[in-house]
């Protein structure tokens, strides 16, 4: 949860049009106050005031400039969303100002090694390195340095409010993580934020279908997948499929841990429910898809995501609390494959007959 609630009355509505005014007249003074004003008020609101401040909030963020507290702006959105304001309402301003930030920090990042050489080691995201000196590091002028360098300080406050919207609409997800993925990935990789959970969301796929082969027994089936956070869940959601829907030898997965899986309720705190692996996630190529990756690790080959189920070396067993707990899984089986289909596509594997070729 962004903000803690609080009881008093707060007159958001009211609030919320006077920093429209505010903004509106690009009245600096007037603004400050119209935004405090509307923090506090979002604190102590009902809800039913937030599910109608909201989108209002959100369509604020790109009127605020970069160099000012959009980021803050955006987590009072998200709040609102979290209490039932219309995630697709929000999710554009909000995923926009993730995006922008994500590439100012990237670029921070550029132009700090390039003027430092590459063994120079990337700061810490703490606004101390906003001093005098900061823009002769960079380039350009004054605006800008501090522009990026307060995006690479800020970009993980931009998190709590894109998972809102994020794990509330499969719409959002397929209309904006695309844009959004790669510059995450690129930020996260220079380890000096944590960013893993967004990430994690933008990877989510919906409505995807899987080719799934099991080698033990040579069958093959589609499975079409969605909301599914990480492949603990993915491999639970299939043992359930295959193993429990009678399709595989094995022994199922408890009911309490499909439920965890599943369930549009989330659990409330963590559980003690522990799932077990009867599979080995493999790539057709065969290499190892872990647990604690996700099912948009799965390779495609000629079209489609293809996933090899082997036996595993070793028993594993995990938590079964599902990684984002807003967001169910699901798992359908669509076919079974005839013989002569899944030996086709057994063939595309690193094991089988012919070549295996990703696309």
């Amino acid at each position: 949860m962004i903000f803690k609630r609080k009881r008093e009355a707060s007159g958001l509505a009211g609030a919320v049009s006077e920093l429209e005014q505010a903004v509106a007249g690009r009245d600096g003074d007037r603004t400050g106050q119209a935004f405090t004003a509307v923090m506090n008020g979002v604190r102590s609101a009902s809800d039913a005031e937030r599910v109608l401040a909201g989108p209002r909030l959100a369509m604020l963020i790109p009127a605020f400039p970069p160099t000012g507290p959009r980021p803050v702006l955006a987590m009072a959105a998200g709040f609102c969303v979290e209490r039932g304001a219309d995630p697709a309402a929000c999710a554009e301003p909000i995923l926009g100002g993730v995006r922008r930030d994500l590439l100012d920090a990237r670029e921070f990042a550029r132009r700090w090694t390039a003027a430092g050489g590459a063994a120079d080691e990337l700061p810490e995201p703490d606004e101390k390195i906003i001093d005098d000196a900061l823009r002769a590091r960079l380039g350009g002028d004054a605006y800008e340095a501090t522009r990026l360098a307060l995006a690479w300080c800020s970009v993980e406050q931009w998190q709590p409010p894109a998972l809102a919207v994020l794990c509330r609409s499969a719409a959002t997800r397929r209309r904006h993580s695309s844009a959004i993925l790669p510059a995450c990935r690129e930020l996260a990789a220079l380890k000096r934020h944590d960013l893993k959970c967004l990430a994690y969301a933008l990877a989510v796929l919906d409505d995807e279908p899987l080719v799934v082969l099991h080698r033990p027994t040579g069958t093959g089936f589609e499975v079409r997948i969605g909301g599914i956070g990480d492949n603990f869940q993915l491999h639970t959601l299939l043992a359930h499929v295959l193993i429990g829907g009678g399709h595989l030898p094995g022994t199922a997965p408890s009911a309490e841990s499909v439920r965890l899986a599943t369930d549009p309720e989330p659990a409330r705190g963590r559980t003690e429910v522990v799932a077990t692996g009867p599979f080995a996630l493999v790539a057709p190529d065969g290499e190892q898809i872990w647990n604690e990756g996700l099912p948009d690790d799965i390779p495609v080959v000629e079209g489609r995501r293809l996933l090899v189920l082997d036996q595993p070396m070793y028993r594993r067993s995990w938590n079964a609390d599902r990684f984002f707990p807003l967001l169910p899984g699901t798992a359908e089986l669509t076919r079974v494959l005839s013989a002569d289909e899944a030996r086709t596509w057994f063939a595309r594997t690193s094991s089988g007959s012919g070549t295996y070729r990703a696309s």
